[in-house]
């Protein structure tokens, strides 16, 4: 049986900086004996929004396995990105923001252009300034996505989803950090592991965002002012339309006087 984890040609390993991603380069770097093939190469391009707890992980990744790890951040200029490290990455959302000041416009759920930019096309940038023959469409990359992900995956060649291939599922990613020496210290919000890429993103459902909140009320500011940046370019001045804003969210708790308080979060799921 062929190995899905084993590299044999130039391949670039995405690498998102959460727990299936992670469990995807252990993989390789065993299928290699220990070591990263010559062939390989793997990237991760931080949008400044990643929760602090994600950039630990990856510098955790590169300490305990002793893989290099390229960290890369989109910059407008004429090479579309820079190189950075753990210390040096933006941690308040520089990249994003300087995405959404070039475009004038901010992602929505239905044009998450934020990740093709961010991440997609930086790291692209990025291959092609070191001579590989990189396509930002037809390339051997590696990404982290389960067997489970039916939907994610339906999208994506076979061939770039080697935990597919293998059919690992949730539950197996969960025992296999279970019984490492480190492991992604995100937040927990009811029960749940949340945060990651990005720290409040417009993706995540509203009960998810206000728990994030509740923990660390200053995520919102960054949010808030990026969408009080848009308004009069006529490209919409929200995340999302279908639910209060950012600014909405602060504004309802603090009027109130409890902010963020557990029996507030009802006034933001009415719809």
């Amino acid at each position: 049986m062929v190995n899905p984890y084993k590299i044999t040609e130039p391949t670039c390993i995405s690498f998102s900086g959460g727990r299936t991603s992670a469990y995807m380069l252990y993989k390789v770097l065993e299928a290699g004996g220990g070591q990263l093939p010559d062939q390989a190469i793997v990237c991760f391009a931080n949008t400044g929004k990643e929760h602090h707890a994600t950039l630990q992980f990856i510098k955790d990744c590169e300490t305990n396995w002793g893989v290099k790890i390229n960290w890369v951040e989109f910059e407008d200029s004429q090479a579309r990105f820079k190189v950075v490290n753990f210390d040096t990455a933006s941690r308040n959302g520089e990249p994003f923001e300087a995405v959404i000041k070039k475009y004038n416009k901010l992602p929505n759920p239905a044009q998450r252009w934020c990740t093709g930019t961010l991440k997609i096309k930086t790291i692209h940038k990025y291959l092609k300034s070191l001579g590989w023959d990189h396509s930002e469409k037809d390339n051997n990359d590696f990404v982290g996505i389960r067997y489970d992900e039916a939907r994610r995956s339906a999208k994506i060649p076979i061939y770039k989803t080697p935990l597919v291939s293998a059919k690992i599922v949730k539950q197996d990613i969960f025992n296999f950090w279970n019984e490492q020496a480190f492991d992604l210290q995100l937040p927990i919000v009811n029960g749940e592991t949340v945060g990651g890429n990005c720290d409040l993103c417009f993706l995540k459902a509203l009960p998810k965002v206000v728990g994030l909140i509740r923990q660390e009320p200053e995520r919102a500011l960054w949010w808030a002012k990026m969408e009080a940046s848009i308004v009069g370019s006529g490209q919409g001045n929200v995340f999302r339309k279908d639910r209060p804003s950012y600014q909405q969210i602060i504004d309802n708790n603090i009027n109130q006087n409890n902010l963020f308080d557990d029996g507030d979060i009802a006034c933001f799921c009415g719809d």
